[in-house]
């Protein structure tokens, strides 16, 4: 064999190869059989357009036999968009089965803004049982309470698009069973009909603009907590002891302020009584030059001086020191 024989039959090859690459003939004629118009022209274009035939010709042949009708176009638009054809496809399948109403533009959508349509479908057909983390409340009397919930929910498929998600189920039945427990008048009228934060709370609305319709909401636990009110009327006394306490050095602060004064000002006082006393035997020297003041008149105040120590003596009471009189040293 020569060696351009040998060359021809490596190119004749590699051609095959690259035709069965390019036109895929078993899938074209596994369409062909399950009853999907497919050309192989178009089955071609789609390895030009980055789009595996095999995720559009399989998606189709599951609708078809599924009883949907969906075009080509339609799936290899969708994966193009970046979206996932074979979820769709089986939700659009799963939904058809259970007689539910959606349509291959509600599904793409739903896919294209981040959601799994498929589990959307089975959550509508099979609900959801979320579980509410421990909700704390305080009923009228002061006691805690900490109720746990349990959610049924089902997808509302309609509000998926653009609906809240489970995080603000969760926060409007927490809100909710707080606003019931709070209106209770005591703690024990909730542990006997615990039944009655669950109608309250249904009858709140509160699947309004989600993407969730709330079947059920059941009390699974409640535990009695802390005797909140009486901590703060024990909060409340202490404020009201330090406030007390403040104003009360307050005024001792003031009072010996006050004392400090009186004291400052009776030693002021004092300080000008010995100063003008200190005056007085320069003005009597003065007196007797000047003959103002006889010496009988001197004898007469020394006399009137005495009797009002001896007054002042007896006065005081039995066992006081008495005072010596003024100008007497002691020895």
């Amino acid at each position: 064999m020569s060696i351009t024989t040998i060359i021809l039959c490596v190119l004749i090859f590699i051609a095959l190869i690259l035709f069965l690459y390019l036109v895929p003939v078993g899938l074209w004629f596994q369409a062909l059989v399950s009853g999907v118009h497919c050309s192989l022209i178009q089955l071609m274009f789609m390895r030009f357009r980055k789009v595996p035939p095999s995720v559009i010709v399989n998606n189709m042949i599951n609708a078809t036999k599924a009883g949907l009708k969906l075009t080509q176009n339609e799936l290899e638009a969708h994966y193009l968009a970046g979206g996932n054809v074979n979820s769709v496809v089986q939700a659009l399948i799963s939904a058809n089965k259970a007689n539910m109403n959606l349509d291959f533009r509600t599904a793409t959508a739903i896919d294209l803004a981040g959601r799994d349509v498929l589990k959307a479908v089975h959550t509508s057909v099979n609900p959801k049982v979320i579980d509410t983390p421990p909700v704390a409340a305080v009923a009228k009397d002061g006691i805690q309470l900490i109720a746990k919930a349990r959610v049924t929910v089902r997808t509302n498929i309609k509000q998926l698009v653009g609906g809240a998600g489970e995080e603000t189920i969760l926060a409007r039945v927490g809100e909710g069973i707080v606003s019931s427990i709070g209106s209770a008048v005591t703690h024990k009228e909730v542990l006997e009909n615990p039944d009655s934060i669950s109608k309250l709370v249904l009858t709140k609305g509160l699947d309004s603009g989600t993407a969730f319709e709330i079947l059920s909401i059941d009390i699974a636990d409640i535990d009695v907590g802390k005797n909140i009110g009486a901590q703060l009327q024990m909060d409340q006394a202490n404020a009201d002891k330090n406030i007390a306490q403040a104003k009360a050095e307050e005024r001792r602060a003031m009072a010996v302020a006050q004392e400090q004064e009186m004291k400052a000002k009776s030693q002021e006082a004092r300080a000008k009584v010995i100063e003008a006393e200190a005056e007085v035997p320069k003005a009597m020297a003065d007196a007797f030059r000047s003959g103002n003041l006889g010496i009988m008149d001197y004898y007469r105040m020394k006399n009137i001086q005495a009797d009002t120590d001896m007054r002042e003596s007896i006065a005081k009471p039995v066992g006081t020191k008495p005072v010596p009189p003024k100008g007497a040293e002691q020895k």
